[in-house]
């Protein structure tokens, strides 16, 4: 089930979205500040955000461009500025879509559907970049065109992680959520030097293969160098 991110700082407005939303059948979260946005989507599984334009700590056109410079998730701006749509759209700001105000919640969630059946479309042909790794959960064995790669159960559970989302950015936090949920303190060193085992782990089997990205200031990626 999909995840959608609604960020409005008009209640009223974000309540009708969300109870549309749900009655679709997506998980959705509401924020009502701009500055808050960020690290919410660095520490949370999101698959499209909607996204008003005039909102209270940070407008929404920096946080287009804040999320832009760490993650392709989709955004549909939601705006009243007509004359802000060309740079919302534009290479400036990576918008991918956007509704005017005033509109039919219905019509907003047909952009959320296009949007996500598009970014379905588009992942579907990023599975080659993955399916020469093979991964058993229940023998915690990976592969890389048939090599073993010999690798801790943390190694394998942050491989699995990123692995299991290509193109995808996790937080350091995120990650320290997904694989150590028992309550222990660890930190962001912990999860960097577990990277970088893991970086060499696969640079043995092979060198040439590079596909976990770090991200400055954010976490990092699997995604083929290719």
């Amino acid at each position: 089930m999909s995840n959608i991110l609604v960020v409005e700082d008009e209640h009223k407005l974000a309540e009708l979205l969300t109870a549309y939303l749900t009655q679709a059948g997506y998980d959705n979260h509401h924020l009502d500040r701009g500055d808050t946005v960020v690290e919410y989507v660095q520490n949370h599984n999101v698959d499209l955000i909607l996204l008003d334009l005039m909102l209270p700590g940070l407008d929404g056109i920096e946080v287009c461009k804040q999320i832009r410079a760490f993650s392709n998730i989709p955004i549909i701006m939601l705006t009243a500025k007509v004359e802000e749509i060309d740079r919302l759209l534009g290479l400036e700001m990576g918008a991918d879509d956007y509704v005017c105000k005033p509109y039919s919640p219905r019509e907003v969630v047909a952009r959320v559907k296009a949007n996500l059946r598009r970014i379905s479309f588009e992942s579907e042909t990023n599975k080659e970049e993955t399916s020469e790794f093979e991964l058993s959960v229940d023998r915690l064995r990976a592969t890389y065109k048939g090599e073993l790669i010999d690798l801790t159960t943390v190694e394998f559970q942050l491989l699995q992680l990123l692995i299991s989302e290509p193109g995808k950015v996790f937080g350091r936090e995120a990650i320290m959520n997904r694989i150590y949920n028992d309550s222990r303190v660890v930190s962001d060193r912990t999860i960097d030097s577990h990277i970088k085992k893991l970086r060499k782990k696969i640079a043995l089997i092979a060198p040439e293969l590079n596909v976990i990205h770090s991200v400055y200031g954010a976490g990092y990626r699997f995604e083929n160098s290719d």
